[in-house]
């Protein structure tokens, strides 16, 4: 009888010498082996493994359970966020991401650090766990889940090589060397002084031996591109095998999404390096987001799903979600009332966090850039004596409720995110939201960009039949450069996509700067300006990865914690 190995949690994660990554995260399956014939007898055991991966996306506690961060996939999604000129939080006791805003405590030994780490990898590992069991099918729905758990798996490894690759910055330049922490002692003088530029992170599959993960360097651009790639190409050939009852698991839709992000982050190494043809590569972007928005049948939400005040942003059954995640009431993360979603980005749910203080803003300056007639602006407290003042849709209006918040919400405040059926003061009912990994406007956005880097002039085109036929009739960009068009594009997708994790790699692809002078509403600690893409926008590896895998030894990204300072005011 042959045995199918569902590998466990990678000694890649190590907390230390002694113990594994595999003693802190509990395993989504019970046991290391499932037999064929149990896969071919039971639909069932192949769906538990497939439903690890939704489930990982709101993991609660991966690294530890006193964290405030620690609440799974979503936390990734802001953290990204605070770390751009666009989300803005008011400063707050009671604010856990205050340090990535701040450019603070980024180090290889810090838990914030760690959570990132053994985040990826165990979510890695649970697409690993499906590949592994169902590797070699080719027909029927479990050959449709091997191909959502291909198309998980390059999720995944996509967020990460594009969260770690090593691009050179404003602080650390293309002709950096790794060093040695201070403080450490090194004995082997041969350890350090390495060239990092695009390198990524080590793979590990379904099929990488124990002994191997002891000793795996972080892959090159071109591996890693490689890799996600074919994964890509299997989940292609595979995910029509199976018709998906919830937007939890992927469809073919959302694999060509995947590639569109993925031409795209390649297409700017090419551009960058001149070590390809970056054009071509723009060009498969913009017909991968292109093949996304003709095979799913997703539409862009209509101004009243927009700007509902019970289901806004909070339901995966409108059209214009491609993927989501969703968290249940019985949910660890929804049971916690305050480590989930909804509590961190949702300001009227008065059960959460950001209830209780750090408010989620929209950079005053990202506001302004948004015209009045944008039905997108509505999302947002609008500043006293503004046209839109008084003019938004909130969910609590009587002033005299113990649940009214908007008196106290300073302006720019969010209100795109809702709580679930507009449930504010009932964190079992309220938390339990959905929340999008993937819309088809980002698509839009996708091919317009990708076609201004061919030909700005059909950039251009294609991002006003966007914006005046969805968002907002009066638009107009006059942009005829290739630069001017792609910034066009990259300022409507920080509008279109503000609060949803994806911009974060938008700066760091196009070496934008993050500037947060411009801008009123951001905390001095946090009112950073660089020049270019900031060093902080490429995350250090964990140390105990280093101190147990040989191939990260000395080769680990360098430390960016408070290498710029606050402009003053």
């Amino acid at each position: 009888m042959k045995m199918k190995n569902i590998y466990k949690i990678f000694a890649i994660a190590a907390l230390g010498s002694t113990f594994t990554l595999t003693s802190c995260i509990e395993e989504p399956i019970p046991t290391n082996t499932v037999t064929d014939e149990v896969l071919a007898s039971s639909s069932k055991a192949s769906e538990a493994l497939v439903w690890a991966m939704p489930a990982f996306l709101n993991k609660f506690a991966v690294y530890a359970d006193d964290q405030a961060y620690d609440w799974g996939y979503g936390s990734l999604m802001h953290i990204r966020d605070v770390m751009t000129a666009d989300m803005a939080v008011v400063s707050s006791g009671y604010n856990w991401y205050s340090s990535w805003a701040a450019n603070q405590y980024q180090g290889r030994r810090y838990a914030r650090t760690a959570f990132a780490w053994y985040y990826y990898y165990g979510a890695i590992n649970t697409a690993n766990n499906a590949i592994g069991a169902l590797a070699g099918t080719t027909e029927g729905i479990s050959a449709g889940y091997l191909g959502a758990a291909y198309a998980y798996r390059a999720l995944f490894y996509l967020d990460a090589a594009r969260i770690y690759e090593f691009l050179p910055n404003d602080v650390y330049g293309a002709d950096y060397k790794t060093e040695a922490e201070a403080g450490e002692t090194v004995t082997d003088s041969t350890t350090y002084g390495h060239s990092i530029n695009y390198l990524t992170i080590p793979i590990v599959t379904d099929e990488t031996p124990e002994d191997k993960v002891q000793n795996n360097p972080r892959a090159s651009h071109e591996d890693m591109y490689a890799f996600i790639l074919s994964d890509l190409d299997k989940a292609e050939a595979l995910i029509t095998n199976y018709s998906r009852s919830s937007k939890t698991t992927p469809d073919l839709a959302c694999v060509y999404g995947l590639k569109a992000r993925l031409y795209m982050w390649n297409a700017g190494y090419l551009e960058e390096t001149g070590k390809g043809d970056a054009q071509a590569e723009y060009a498969k972007a913009e017909q991968a987001a292109r093949n996304a928005i003709n095979t799913g049948g997703n539409q862009p939400l209509t101004k009243d799903e927009w700007l509902s005040t019970t289901d806004g942003f909070n339901k995966m059954s409108v059209s214009s979600w491609m993927w989501a995640a969703n968290a249940s009431a019985d949910d660890d993360v929804v049971q916690t009332g305050i480590l989930n979603w909804t509590s961190w980005m949702s300001n009227e749910a008065v059960f959460g966090y950001a209830a209780a203080g750090p408010f989620t803003m929209i950079a005053s300056a990202l506001y302004d850039a948004i015209n009045d007639t944008d039905f997108r602006k509505l999302s947002f407290k609008a500043p006293e004596g503004s046209p839109l003042s008084g003019k938004e849709p909130i969910l609590i209006q009587d002033e005299n409720s113990p649940e009214y918040m908007w008196a106290t919400f300073p302006a720019y405040t969010s209100i795109k995110f809702r709580p679930a059926g507009g449930t504010v003061s009932d964190a079992t009912v309220g938390a339990a939201t959905d929340f999008p990994i993937m819309r088809v406007e980002e698509m839009y956005l996708i091919e317009a960009e990708a076609a201004a880097h061919q030909d700005a002039g059909r950039g251009v085109e294609l991002l006003k039949n966007f914006v005046t036929t969805y968002r907002d009739p009066g638009y107009i960009c006059k942009a005829s450069s290739v630069e001017d068009a792609v910034e066009a594009v990259f300022l409507q997708k920080r509008i279109e996509l503000w609060g949803e994790g994806q911009t974060f790699f938008d700066y760091k692809r196009l070496n934008h700067s993050v500037d947060r002078t411009t801008s009123t509403n951001w905390a001095a600690t946090e009112n950073l300006k660089t020049e270019g893409r900031p060093a902080w926008m490429t995350f250090p590896i964990i140390i105990s990865e280093e101190n147990n895998n040989q191939g990260i030894k000395g080769k680990n990204n360098p430390d960016p914690s408070d290498k710029y300072k606050p402009v003053e005011e």
